[in-house]
C-alpha cells in the first residue's frame, strides 16, 4: 500500500498546486488581501505533501519491494542500504520525483521567509512556482510515474547501476536539482515583475539571495560529479565535455551573469529588461538540461531516460516556459525599461562586459553540445564535438572575463577614470608577473599556455586581496574588527568566490600543464617510475564485497629514499546481480598532487585466474598536480554563493529596500 499512498499523496500535490496557481494569479489581480496567506499554506501543503511521496518511494527502496516496477529496476538485495536510498534518484522517475519534492521545498521555504515582500508580488511568485510544480507533476504521473507496480512481483532486482553505487551519488544529484530548481524562483520573480510591469530595488535585492543560493547548490553539485567521474570512471579526468555535463555548465554560466547583473540593478538601477531576461534564460537552460538528460537523445554516462515520449512532453514543457515567458517578455519589456545610463568606464559597463562574455561562453558550449543532435535530427549525419573544440574556444572567451574580475571591484559605479582604476592594479599586475616568471622556472617547463593560465589565476588572486586591502585602509585610524565588521557579507561572499575561481584556475593550468599520464603493463615484483614517484607492483588477489566479486590490486608507492610512503588498492569489480565490470581507481590524494592507479585486464593470459596467477597486468598511471585546488577552488566559490545569502540588508524590509543606497557590492 504505501507506493499507492505515494502515486495517491502526487495526486493531491497536483490538485493542490492546480488551485493554489489558479487561485493566487486570481486573488493578487483582485487585491485580496487574504491571498499571500492563501498562498503561502498552499505551498506548505504542497511541500508537505511531496515529502511524503517521496518518502513512500525512499521506503520501497530501503525494504527491496520488488512489486514496485521502479525498485526491481534499479536495486537489489545485496544492494547496501546507503545505495538503496540513493537508488529512489537513480532512475529517470525517480529523479523527477526528487527535483518536482526540491521544488516544492523551494516554494516552501519562499513562502516562509518572503513576509516583508509587497503582498501582490509576493503571492505572483507564488502561483509561478506552483503553476511549475503542476506542470512537472502532470509529466510525471502521466508519463513516469515512479510508483507502477510489477505484477508478479521479482524475486531480485536488476541492481543501480554500479556508475551510481558510490557515496558522491548519494549527494551529488540532490545538490544539483537544489541548484537547477533553486533558479526556479529567480524565474518566478522575473515573471512576477513583468505581470506587474515594474521592476525595482525591491525586486533585485530579494532575488538576490535566492539567486546566490541557487548558483551555490549548482557549483556544488557541479563539483561532486566532477570528483565523481574523476574517481569512478577510471580516466584521470576532472572534466570530459559530455552533454550532459555541459548541460549543467549552461545554466551555470547564465546564472553566474545574472547575479552580477542583479548587482547593478540593485545598486544603480540598470540593466533591468537584461536582468529579467537573464533569469529567464537561466531556468529555461535548466529545464534543457532535464530535456537533453531524459529525453534520450543523448549517450551519457550521466543520461537516465531513452524513451523519446518522454522527450517530447519535457520538450513540450520547454517550448512552453521559453514561448510564454519570452512572449511575456517582449510584451511588458518596455514598461520595465532599461534603467539607468553609466559611462564606458564603470563598475557598471564592467560587469555588463562580464555578462556579455559569460554568454559568449554559454553559445559556444550550447553550439558544441546542440549542432550534433540537430546534424542527427535533420538526417546530415553523425558527428561528434568533442574536448579540442571545447578547451580551444572556452578558455580564451572566459581569460577577459577573468581579468575583468580584478580590476572590477575597484572602478565606481556610474564614471571612473583610467588613471584611477589603474592606479591600485599596478603593483598587482607586477606581482603576477613575477610569479608567472618564476613558477614554471621552479616546476621545470615552460609554455605560453601555462604562463596565460598562471597569470589569469594570480591577477585575480592578487587583485582580490589588494581591494580587500585598500578597503580597509580607508578608515585606518578604527579597530581592524570594526573595519572588518564594517563591510557587508555580500562583499566577503565576492571576495570569496574570486578567490576561489583563482584556486580553480591555478588547478585547472598546473594539471593540465605538468600532468603525466602512462599505460604500463606491470608484473608482480616490477617498478615503474612516474614524475619523483616509484610505483611497484605487488600482486592481485581476489576479494569479495556485498554485491560483487573483485580483482584486488596491490601497489607501493616510494619516493627516491626508498621507504614505502602508501599502499595503492585499485579494483576490477564484477557486480553480479547485473553481470557487469567496473573499474575502482586507487588515489594517494596530497595538498599539491594525486598519484592516480587504474587497474586494466590480464595481459597475454587465457583466463582471469591465470592473470592473477602472476602474470603481467595493463596499468594506467597518472600523477596529477594541483588536481585538488579544481575542486577546493569550486567550494570556495560555493562558499562565497552561501556567506552573500546570509548578507543581512536582504532580510530587511520591503519599505526599507526601495529606498536603499548602499555602495558594497
Amino acid at each position: 500500500m504505501i507506493p499507492e499512498l505515494g502515486l495517491f499523496l502526487s495526486i493531491l500535490a497536483l490538485v493542490m498546486a492546480v488551485a493554489s496557481a489558479g487561485l493566487g494569479f486570481f486573488a493578487a489581480a483582485r487585491r485580496y488581501p487574504v491571498a499571500p496567506a492563501l498562498a503561502a499554506s498552499g505551498a506548505v501543503i504542497q511541500c508537505v505533501l511531496m515529502l511524503a511521496s517521496f518518502a513512500c518511494l525512499a521506503t520501497a527502496f530501503l525494504r527491496s519491494d520488488f512489486s514496485v516496477m521502479n525498485v526491481a529496476a534499479n536495486s537489489s538485495v545485496l544492494l547496501p542500504a546507503p545505495f538503496r536510498f540513493a537508488a529512489t534518484w537513480g532512475s529517470h522517475e525517480g529523479s523527477l520525483l526528487l527535483w518536482i519534492t526540491l521544488l516544492s521545498v523551494w516554494s516552501a521555504v519562499f513562502a516562509v521567509l518572503s513576509g516583508s515582500l509587497p503582498p501582490r508580488f509576493r503571492t505572483r511568485v507564488m502561483a509561478v512556482l506552483s503553476l511549475l510544480l503542476a506542470a512537472f507533476l502532470v509529466f510525471m504521473l502521466t508519463t513516469s510515474s515512479p510508483f507502477l507496480r510489477l505484477l508478479p512481483a521479482a524475486t531480485e532486482g536488476r541492481d543501480l547501476n554500479p556508475l551510481l553505487q558510490d557515496a558522491l551519488m548519494v549527494i551529488h544529484p540532490p545538490m544539483l536539482y537544489m541548484g537547477y530548481v533553486g533558479f526556479a524562483v529567480s524565474f518566478a520573480f522575473a515573471v512576477a515583475a513583468l505581470i506587474e510591469g515594474r521592476l525595482d530595488a525591491v525586486w533585485a535585492r530579494w532575488a538576490r539571495p535566492w539567486t546566490a543560493a541557487a548558483w551555490a547548490f549548482l557549483t556544488i553539485g557541479i563539483l561532486l560529479g566532477s570528483s565523481w567521474a574523476y574517481r569512478e570512471l577510471g580516466w584521470g579526468g576532472w572534466w570530459f565535455w559530455d552533454p550532459v555535463e555541459n548541460a549543467s555548465l549552461m545554466p551555470w554560466l547564465a546564472g553566474t551573469a545574472l547575479i552580477h547583473s542583479l548587482a547593478v540593478t540593485d545598486k544603480r538601477d540598470s540593466l533591468k529588461s537584461w536582468t529579467l531576461l537573464l533569469a529567464i534564460i537561466t531556468f529555461s537552460l535548466s529545464i534543457l538540461g532535464t530535456f537533453l538528460v531524459r529525453s534520450g537523445v543523448l549517450t551519457s554516462v550521466h543520461a537516465f531516460a531513452t524513451d523519446p515520449q518522454r522527450g517530447v512532453f519535457i520538450l513540450v514543457l520547454l517550448l512552453g516556459v521559453i514561448g510564454s515567458s519570452f512572449g511575456l517578455y517582449a510584451w511588458r519589456m518596455n514598461r520595465v525599461g532599461l534603467g539607468g545610463r553609466f559611462a564606458p568606464v564603470s563598475r557598471e559597463s564592467f560587469l555588463l562586459l562580464n555578462n556579455l562574455l559569460m554568454m559568449v561562453a554559454l553559445a559556444a558550449v550550447m553550439t558544441g553540445t546542440l549542432y550534433p543532435l540537430f546534424l542527427d535530427v535533420l538526417g546530415l549525419g553523425k558527428i561528434s564535438v568533442g574536448p579540442p573544440y571545447f578547451e580551444t574556444v572556452i578558455p580564451f572567451i572566459l581569460l577577459p572575463a577573468v581579468f575583468l574580475m580584478a580590476a572590477g571591484p575597484f572602478a565606481r559605479w556610474k564614471k571612473v577614470s583610467l588613471a584611477e582604476l589603474l592606479r591600485p592594479l599596478r603593483l598587482v599586475f607586477l606581482a603576477a608577473l613575477a610569479v608567472v616568471v618564476l613558477l614554471p622556472w621552479w616546476m621545470g617547463r615552460w609554455s605560453w599556455l601555462v604562463a596565460l593560465g598562471i597569470m589569469a589565476a594570480t591577477w585575480l588572486a592578487f587583485g582580490t586581496l589588494a581591494h580587500l586591502q585598500e578597503r580597509l585602509s580607508r578608515h585606518s585610524g578604527t579597530p581592524l574588527s570594526q573595519r572588518l565588521a564594517a563591510s557587508p557579507l555580500s562583499y566577503y561572499g565576492m571576495l570569496l568566490a574570486h578567490a576561489g575561481i583563482a584556486v580553480f584556475i591555478f588547478g585547472v593550468t598546473l594539471v593540465q600543464g605538468y600532468g603525466v599520464e602512462r599505460d604500463v603493463v606491470m608484473t608482480p615484483g616490477q617498478t615503474v617510475s612516474i614524475s619523483d614517484w616509484r610505483i611497484t607492483f605487488v600482486g592481485v588477489d581476489d576479494v569479495k564485497g556485498p554485491n560483487y566479486v573483485a580483482a584486488h590490486g596491490v601497489f607501493e608507492l616510494t619516493r627516491d629514499e626508498g621507504r614505502v610512503i602508501y599502499l595503492l588498492e585499485p579494483q576490477k569489480r564484477h557486480y553480479l546481480s547485473g553481470d557487469q565490470t567496473m573499474t575502482e581507481a586507487a588515489i594517494d590524494s596530497g595538498f599539491f598532487r594525486d598519484i592516480y592507479i587504474a587497474l586494466g585486464e590480464p595481459v597475454q593470459a587465457q583466463s582471469a585466474d591465470a592473470g592473477k596467477n602472476g602474470e603481467a597486468w595493463s596499468v594506467r598511471l597518472y600523477f596529477k598536480p594541483f588536481v585538488n585546488w579544481i575542486w577546493g577552488g569550486c567550494l570556495m566559490m560555493a562558499l562565497g554563493g552561501f556567506l552573500a545569502v546570509l548578507d543581512r540588508r536582504y532580510r530587511r524590509p520591503a519599505v526599507a529596500l526601495s529606498s536603499s543606497t548602499g555602495a558594497a557590492p
